[in-house]
């Protein structure tokens, strides 16, 4: 168990030993790297606690290039959590994180519309390969719906970059289409994609397995 009590012997830096302003619930919840205060926040400790944690490396990160402040990465911080029996509840949404990845914008707006009066997930969209990319490591998604011919790049090398990175690797991925054929559907599923779904595609049918392969995480 981490300790709640500060000694004088911690080094600490100055903005942190001032302490920082966390962000909200929400935003912490999306963060992939965290300073201390918020560590602090999410574990419910001092920010003492986590920096003597830091310090000792019970609690392993890495400090900003030229100055002392401390960073967490989130896999860490979770790591953290659990090996010091912390409720990790603090950094789970109940909605289901969703990023949808599609050139068209007729298709964008029709999975915004239906899944947000659904309730239950959050969408981000992109409309590149690089942007799925980087939505991706800034949303960390629970399922993609992913087109396969993207402007920059084909939705196989996103899938297969996607499941390179172990972060990822429970991440759902759907692949949708118009134009493909069964060889590069087996293709897509070898890259890592948990199915295909050819387009256009029925709106009911595509929800229903969206819930089934979310259930499955």
């Amino acid at each position: 168990m981490v300790s709640d009590q500060s000694n004088g012997h911690c080094n600490h830096s100055t903005d942190e030993a001032a302490g920082q302003v966390p962000g909200t619930e929400d935003d912490l919840r999306r963060k992939q790297v965290f300073t201390t205060g918020e560590a602090a926040e999410v574990c419910r400790v001092s920010q003492q606690t986590i920096i003597r944690c830091f310090d000792n490396g019970r609690l392993r990160g890495f400090r900003v290039p030229g100055s002392r402040f401390r960073r967490i990465p989130r896999d860490e911080l979770i790591r953290f959590m659990k090996d010091n029996d912390i409720p990790t509840s603090s950094l789970q949404s109940d909605r289901r994180r969703v990023l949808v990845v599609d050139d068209d914008e007729n298709i964008i707006e029709l999975f915004i519309d239906v899944l947000s009066r659904d309730g239950r997930y959050e969408i981000k969209t992109a409309s590149s390969g690089y942007d799925a990319g980087v939505l991706t490591e800034q949303f960390n998604p629970d399922l993609i719906i992913l087109d396969y011919m993207l402007p920059d790049v084909n939705g196989n090398v996103v899938c297969r970059t996607i499941r390179q990175n172990p972060r990822f690797k429970e991440t759902k991925i759907i692949i949708v289409s118009g134009v493909v054929k069964q060889d590069e559907i087996d293709t897509l599923l070898a890259a890592g994609a948990d199915d295909f779904i050819k387009k256009p595609f029925n709106i009911s049918k595509l929800l229903e397995r969206i819930e089934q392969l979310l259930e499955a995480i």
